[in-house]
């Protein structure tokens, strides 16, 4: 038996981070994958926390060595996961969860074709672009190019197993939670995990 691993994707503003780190807060069995990105950091963000930033020559360095489980240009950037934040855990049976865009989504499928995937939407584009102008860290022109990418970007949520509605904050955080606790009570997931009470029940009277 191994780990389960969780992808959550979404399109700039849908408030995907928001929510994972909500999430986590909440659902403590789950290790969150820090990315390895080749863009500097934006005020605030703290490296080994946020991201893994590197420049772009050691992230392709990274890639030519098979370092990355999965990795993705994205919005003019490069985004991955190292393989040793991931495999090692789901063979210790560990819960994995990936923020990631829809690229680097596609090939984790293909190496991992049980990860469970989540799209975030936002409720409207008139709200999305709202909350990425909004944002104090992006300049106009990286903005205009989040919007223009949104399009492609929210065109591949029909290839995800779930897709969650961020409108209200709260209910969106609930039917993550609900995700993940469905997942949890599959058939194969609790024989593994009670599999002595199973016995149990079964022992001859």
């Amino acid at each position: 038996m191994s780990g389960t691993l969780y992808i959550i994707a979404a399109p700039s503003g849908a408030g995907k981070t928001s929510l994972v780190k909500a999430l986590l807060e909440r659902e403590q069995g789950i290790t969150l994958s820090v990315s390895y990105t080749s863009r500097p950091p934006r005020p605030g963000e703290i490296d080994g926390q946020h991201y893994h930033f590197v420049s772009r020559d050691v992230f392709e360095h990274m890639a030519t060595n098979g370092a990355f489980f999965e990795h993705a240009n994205v919005h003019g950037d490069y985004k991955g996961t190292a393989r040793t934040a991931v495999e090692p855990l789901l063979s210790a049976d560990r819960d994995v969860l990936l923020e990631i865009d829809w690229q680097g989504a596609q090939q984790v499928r293909t190496k991992w074709p049980d990860a469970v995937s989540i799209f975030i939407l936002p409720p409207s584009r008139v709200e999305l672009e709202r909350r990425l102008r909004q944002r104090a860290s992006d300049s106009p022109e990286q903005i205009a190019r989040r919007i223009a990418d949104s399009r492609t970007e929210i065109a591949r949520a029909r290839e995800f197993d779930y897709i969650v509605i961020n409108d209200d904050f709260a209910q969106a955080l609930r039917d993550l939670q609900a995700i993940f606790a469905c997942r949890r009570l599959r058939r194969d997931a609790q024989l593994g995990r009670h599999q002595a009470l199973l016995d149990d029940l079964l022992k001859p009277a």
